[in-house]
């Protein structure tokens, strides 16, 4: 498939003109915010934009209705969070958040800013399309699922399947060799591309990436799948300490909750479930964080119905969409409707409130489906008429 316009993604220098006014996306390479670049963040959205800031499914965040781009550009890059103008879009990097921590063959997080710098340094990856995902898989199974273009998962603690296009080639790498072979099969994308925006839209692409590499597979591909269990609550370290994982309703978090993170001072993963994981604190530490930031809306309980939900922008902030989805979601939950387990029956034209549905789901304000999580989920669609439920 050849596209007939270029990729729109927005970053920091290139804005989307939403409904709402413009909107910016910060890449955060690996998920990775450190305490004062909460703090400009917090700072950036109230004093800039709609005061909270959006949590994506690649693990970035978004600035709404941003009133003065070239202010707030200026408190991103003071802040690190704009390290190249020329790279800002392409530094598309996620990661299992856990990892190094809780569980897995490896860590994988030193693999980051290694090839964050990588993609930065070649002038010629600055023309990548905005959609193009690099994914970093510790072996647990969670990154690997969410249908990358180029990465890597640990099969052993020096040891890597090569994914492409979500899928694994077959081909192993070392821990050495992998960040220059995932540059080198972005360098294989850029040649066999003809406008497409993903490696899986290019006619022959995986096969052509792996001539472009020179390297042949060697073992038995495995099979990845979406995971939908995300952590959430008190997660025991393998060093003693402890890291929390905290949902975020529908992925908005309001400024002045962020400042909150900022005042932890301890590394802080966005999560591609639109969740975070707050990392290496003491026992007492952790409790006090339950304590201040539950009641402030951030979820540590993995039965709250909050995170069963998804929900696309909805009005006021995209046009196509024909109601304010999150609102009704948001009812949705707050009167029970959302159900933990069951069957979903299918219906169409329904009012909001007659919605009830069981299980993963996503609330859409139109057929596009925007920001839909992969794997089994119930589709909730507005249409002329009222809500489809598929």
């Amino acid at each position: 498939m050849t596209r007939e316009v270029p990729d729109s993604c927005p970053g920091v220098l290139r804005l989307h003109q939403a409904a709402d006014g413009p909107l910016a996306r910060i890449r955060v390479p690996g998920g990775r915010v450190e305490a004062a670049q909460w703090q400009a963040l917090a700072a950036a959205a109230a004093d800039l934009g709609d005061g909270t800031l959006e949590l994506t499914s690649r693990g970035n965040l978004q600035v709404r209705q941003v009133r003065d781009a070239a202010e707030l550009s200026r408190r991103l890059e003071a802040a690190g969070l704009l390290p190249s103008h020329s790279h800002d879009r392409v530094r598309n990097i996620v990661a299992s958040p856990l990892a190094g921590r809780v569980g897995g063959w490896t860590d994988i997080h030193p693999l980051v800013p290694a090839l964050d710098a990588g993609l930065r340094a070649e002038q010629r990856l600055a023309e990548l399309p905005g959609r193009v995902l690099f994914t970093l898989d510790d072996g647990r199974g969670d990154i690997s699922g969410l249908g990358g273009d180029i990465g890597v998962h640990a099969v052993a603690a020096d040891d890597f399947a090569l994914v492409l296009a979500g899928r694994d080639s077959g081909i192993r790498v070392s821990v050495a060799d992998a960040v220059d072979v995932m540059l080198a099969a972005a360098h294989g994308f850029l040649e066999l591309s003809s406008g497409q925006w993903r490696l899986h839209e290019v006619d022959g692409g995986v096969r052509g990436v792996i001539e472009h590499l020179g390297l042949s597979a060697t073992a038995e591909p495995l099979e990845f799948g979406a995971a939908h269990d995300i952590p959430i609550g008190w997660l025991d370290q393998d060093n003693g300490q402890v890291s929390l994982g905290a949902g975020v309703r529908l992925g908005s978090l309001p400024a002045r909750l962020a400042e909150f993170l900022a005042a932890i001072e301890r590394p802080i993963f966005v999560t591609p479930w639109r969740s975070l994981v707050i990392a290496d604190l003491e026992e007492g530490v952790a409790e006090q964080v339950v304590r201040v930031l539950a009641p402030l809306g951030l979820i540590f309980d993995a039965n709250s119905p909050w995170l069963l939900v998804s929900a696309c922008a909805g009005r006021p902030g995209c046009a196509k969409s024909r109601t304010d989805v999150r609102a009704d979601v948001a009812d949705a939950v707050e009167s029970g409707r959302v159900l933990p387990a069951g069957r979903t029956s299918p219906g169409e034209n329904l009012a909001s409130e007659d919605v009830i549905a069981a299980g993963r789901q996503h609330w859409s304000g139109c057929d596009r489906h925007c920001g839909r999580p992969r794997g089994a989920v119930t589709d909730i669609t507005a249409m002329p008429g009222g809500y489809r439920v598929d």
